[in-house]
């Protein structure tokens, strides 16, 4: 385990990077429980990275219809947003974060979330953008049409943070055919593999500690504007 240093305004953020895969289910029981441990004030903060075994998860605006081939088991996530996969070569960010002590703006949140995605990235040669009306983080596909490369889908309880982002690393890409993933049907999704980069996991926790410091202070300038 590592720790992001403290700086003036955190007292350290515990930073948990997984090797292996964690079930679904599992995570967000955990999840759960870090949730309210910091909202009553009994646990830091925590940025938690790992990979899933192949899995739908349903956000609260998760159409039926959207569910097109439930080859993997379903689970119901209680995070914003519709269906979503994550599976092996995809990495995932759960980001459990007081708000209380940054402004309590939601949007700013996640604002700042899709920033960290995007700035991610671009160190790692990937020109990566947010487009408007669409969730998530969209790049420049093989195929030179756009395709989404991250997905963000974020709950807050009391003020603390859930869930987080996905970020497509070398994913069987077959596997989202199961789903319309986030009720965007006419765009496709795309990983680093597909567009000419290897990068093992522990590579691109790297990449994420080295810019979480902007990430921190992109959310606190956001929320105090």
């Amino acid at each position: 385990m590592v720790e992001f240093p403290a700086t003036e305004n955190d007292t350290g953020i515990e930073v948990r990077r997984e090797h292996g895969q964690v079930g679904y289910r599992a995570a967000l029981e955990e999840m759960t429980a870090r949730n309210a441990a910091i909202a009553a004030g009994e646990a830091r903060e925590l940025v938690w990275l790992l990979e899933h075994p192949p899995v739908y998860t349903a956000g609260t605006s998760a159409a039926e219809a959207e569910l097109l081939d439930p080859r993997f088991e379903v689970v119901e996530a209680g995070r914003g947003g519709r269906y979503t996969y994550h599976g092996p070569g995809q990495r995932v960010g759960y980001v459990l974060l007081d708000l209380n002590k940054r402004g309590r703006d939601v949007r700013c949140f996640v604002h700042a979330l899709e920033g960290w995605v995007i700035a991610t990235l671009a160190d790692l040669g990937v020109e990566s953008w947010r487009a408007d009306g669409r969730v998530g983080i969209w790049t420049r596909d093989v195929d030179g049409r756009e395709a989404k490369i991250g997905a963000i889908g974020v709950r807050v309880r009391k003020w603390v943070t859930m869930h987080g982002f996905s970020v497509n690393l070398s994913p069987d890409l077959t596997h989202f055919a199961g789903i319309v993933p986030c009720g965007i049907e006419e765009f496709g999704v795309t990983s680093l593999d597909r567009l000419g980069i290897a990068l093992a996991p522990e590579a691109f926790d790297e990449a994420l500690v080295a810019n979480f410091g902007g990430f921190l202070a992109a959310l606190e300038k956001a929320c105090s504007a």
